[in-house]
């Protein structure tokens, strides 16, 4: 059995450092008029930062000269505690104010001490960040300049996407390096219009081609070549396809020369014609503004709440690439049931659901991965069974989470039997076209165990078989505050 006695290894270690005698290195650390010599041993030094150990080893001369650098960008005080750090394995952030511990971390990274450098990034995220962005463009230049920051790169990124107003209020855009940049406008969470991406790309692309002028009227090829050779890392990831027309003709098109042709034509074509669906398969989704806000779901992301919405309001709902168009999202969808979390009973259903207008119901097929789902513009009741009508009403599919483009809507067809009300079913519409029942003869658990989805009173069918289907999830939700309902008729997911 091995004992490990650290504590007084590391105290002993500390009195060489103060022990003016044996020292073989001195170190000059600052700038006029405070610069101070530490004296030190190059042994040490060379074994606890590679930084240290190549600068060492360049300014060696002989073995009868002390080794002598020159540390100018780290300050006197400063260097004592890394000192102390590299003999003594002992540091202390004690009395230490907020701007001094990121001077440490900046001289921590210059000497590559990375297990400190990994101390500080996290010491500093956990607990100062009302200061990192109060001082945020000091944090963020400071750690784009180094490779080895990258946890201050991401809260800088992370902030800058959740907060971008702020960021171009205080910090001069251009000033981006390209890496910034593009981990910025990367991003999906990033809280900007996708038009605002494209000013600011092209207001970044400028400043980094100062002999050009803004009107690219004006502009030669040569012009063009050059912003292109500028923005190549940044095309690809601006979200054209979410533009609106008019966004389009008077924002892009006087830079098309700037796109890939084919994209451009593409482009074009999805405005002139909604049935021309583009043919590039790997086309960006719309940003997830306010993600926040509109949506508490297991079952389905904002892609999904957008395309229904367009269904809900009629809003290009028969564009075969509305998918591609910037997130509608006049509602907020309040989750009444989940199946997960309050059971997948008639009962419950009932209980949770029932009287409420304008609800929504999703489902997530056990095995397929398929969302199966309706919106009811009207109520559920619970009953010994009974039809109802409704105009508005629709069912739809999803093959999966992400394969938004191959949904299917399926409008009532007809409205005498858009629903039917039983206390043994859940959300049931047309009877027959999407319904989550129970029968007590297959089980005695009370649970949803004979499902079906096969078409009678609705457009279209909106799976591929009509056999009987498990859930794995399902959900109700209640949609407000909508720009296509009144107060009144907010609609709900189930």
């Amino acid at each position: 059995m091995s004992i490990q006695f650290f504590s007084k290894l590391s105290q002993n270690y500390i009195e060489i450092l103060e022990d003016n005698e044996y020292y073989d290195t001195t170190i000059e650390v600052g700038k006029d008029p405070n610069i101070k010599i530490f004296r030190a041993h190059m042994i040490i030094l060379c074994h606890r930062s590679s930084f240290l150990r190549r600068t060492l080893t360049s300014n060696k001369k002989n073995n009868d000269v002390l080794a002598h650098i020159k540390l100018s960008n780290i300050s006197p005080e400063t260097f004592q505690i890394i000192l102390r750090y590299l003999y003594g394995g002992v540091f202390s952030l004690d009395g230490k104010d907020t701007l001094d511990i990121f001077k440490l971390l900046a001289a921590a990274d210059e000497l590559l001490l990375q297990e400190l450098v990994d101390y500080l990034q996290k010491y500093l995220i956990e607990n100062k960040i009302e200061w990192m962005e109060q001082h945020f463009e000091l944090i963020h230049r400071t750690s784009f300049q180094s490779n080895n920051l990258s946890e201050l790169q991401q809260f800088c990124t992370d902030f800058m996407a959740k907060s971008p107003e702020k960021i171009f209020k205080s910090l001069d855009f251009t000033s981006l390096s390209e890496k910034s940049l593009i981990s910025l406008i990367k991003r999906d969470d990033l809280q900007m219009k996708e038009i605002e991406v494209w000013e600011h790309a092209l207001k970044w692309g400028l400043a980094q081609n100062q002999t050009l002028i803004s009107d690219p009227d004006t502009w030669t090829d040569d012009d063009f070549k050059m912003m292109e050779n500028t923005l190549q890392s940044c095309l690809s990831l601006i979200r054209f396809f979410s533009l609106s027309p008019k966004e389009f003709l008077h924002k892009v098109s006087p830079y098309k020369k700037l796109l890939n042709h084919q994209l451009y034509k593409e482009l074009l074509n999805s405005y002139m014609d909604p049935d021309i669906e583009p043919n590039d398969s790997n086309i960006l989704f719309p940003r997830n503004l306010g993600i926040s806000d509109n949506i508490e779901s297991k079952i389905v992301n904002l892609n999904i709440i957008s395309t229904i919405s367009r269904w809900i309001d009629k809003v290009d709902y028969n564009s075969k690439f509305s998918y591609l168009r910037e997130l509608y999202l006049p509602y907020k969808f309040e989750l009444l049931l989940s199946g997960s979390r309050d059971g997948f009973s008639p009962k419950r259903f009932h209980e949770l659901c029932d009287n409420k207008p304008n609800t929504i119901t999703f489902i997530k097929v056990k095995e397929t991965g398929e969302i199966l789902g309706g919106h009811n513009a009207s109520i559920w009741e619970s009953s010994s069974g009974g039809w109802s009508q409704s105009y508005y009403n629709f069912i739809f599919s999803f093959k999966n989470k992400v394969e938004i483009k191959d949904s299917i809507l399926s409008r009532i067809k007809n409205i005498d039997k858009a629903l039917y009300h039983y206390e043994y079913y859940g959300p049931a519409f047309g009877c027959f076209d999407l319904r989550l029942s129970y029968r007590s003869d297959i089980s005695k658990t009370n649970q949803f165990n004979s499902n079906i989805c096969k078409q009678a009173n609705y457009d279209k069918r909106i799976r591929d078989t009509e056999d009987k289907f498990y859930i794995e999830d399902y959900e109700q939700k209640v949609e407000y505050c909508g720009g296509g309902f009144e107060d009144d008729e907010t609609p709900y997911l189930h």
